[in-house]
């Protein structure tokens, strides 16, 4: 009789147990899931057709990106974002991993140890250069470190009909130059006539070699997109126990010494005073003399 009660016990302890591991499998089944979703809707976000490169078209254009986001560990996910860029043939221009201290304090916890308590974020300032090509996979590939979006800004400026422009007008200086030193070689007689031509042709060579400097810029720009990263991660909390130094009320000494200390002090004290009456004997002994003189002749 005494039997059945414990079995039907046990069976009900063993379905308890399934039933919240089943509940826990589920919790953790779901949070993986709602972690998927965020990845996903985080990359989906960060990502951009201006970032992308058109397939089979003549417009040239310059791409650049702004990207603020927070992240669980900013030195994680800097060495991440780093081995995309090498992974993707691009380099980094500029890190600035920095720690903020947002708040210090010092706790005494015995009589030798203090605890100190320190609140900081941390961000880090990335500016990185991908090819043009690579942009959106890049950027797709950081996505995976957000873990809240801020800000995205990403721009194409189309400078086809600029780079067209600058081709022209060197061009148009080159006939310029060439024109130029025909005449210095030919016509060129007089000092002044060939020095005012001289410093013309140097002007022409110079806007085209400013426009040429432009080309190339523009070129290096269109190969090579830049990409302005801008991470951080929520505050951190850090405790460092460390000994504390001693007071100087730790080194006094005990009331017994002191007494005895106080006793040698008011001896020598009376010493001195004693050493100092002795050291004024000529005076004392003068006053004495005069003393008795008074009592001896002056009275009678």
């Amino acid at each position: 009789m005494k039997t059945i009660p414990k079995v039907g016990l046990a069976i009900l302890i063993l379905g308890i147990a399934y039933s919240c591991k089943q509940a826990e499998e589920s919790e953790n089944a779901a949070l993986k899931a709602d972690y998927a979703t965020a990845t996903t809707d985080s990359t989906s976000v960060i990502s951009s057709s201006a970032a992308v490169q058109p397939k089979n078209s003549n417009r040239k254009f310059v791409r650049t990106a702004d990207i603020k986001f927070k992240v669980k560990n900013v030195a994680k996910s800097t060495y991440a974002i780093e081995n995309v860029t090498n992974k993707f043939g691009g380099f980094v221009t500029y890190t600035n991993l920095e720690s903020h201290i947002n708040e210090k304090s010092e706790t005494r916890v015995s009589q030798d140890s203090i605890l100190e308590t320190t609140k900081f974020t941390v961000d880090n300032n990335i500016t990185i250069r991908v090819p043009n090509t690579k942009l959106d996979t890049v950027i797709k590939s950081i996505a995976k470190e957000i873990d809240f979006l801020d800000s995205r800004l990403i721009k194409a400026d189309d400078v086809t009909l600029q780079m067209l422009s600058n081709k022209l007008a060197q061009k148009r200086s080159e006939s310029t130059e060439k024109r130029i030193a025909n005449s210095i070689d030919t016509k060129g007689k007089k000092l002044n006539q060939v020095m005012d031509a001289e410093e013309t042709l140097d002007t022409k060579k110079e806007a085209n070699d400013n426009k040429t400097i432009e080309n190339l810029s523009l070129n290096d720009q269109l190969n090579f997109s830049t990409l302005t990263i801008n991470l951080y991660q929520r505050e951190s909390i850090k405790h460092e126990l460390y000994a504390s130094e001693k007071s100087i009320n730790n080194y006094r000494p005990n009331l017994g010494l002191q007494i005895w200390d106080s006793l040698k002090t008011g001896w020598f004290m009376l010493e001195s005073i004693v050493a100092f009456i002795i050291q004024l004997w000529a005076i004392i002994l003068i006053i004495f003399l005069g003393w008795m003189g008074y009592k001896k002749f002056l009275k009678k």
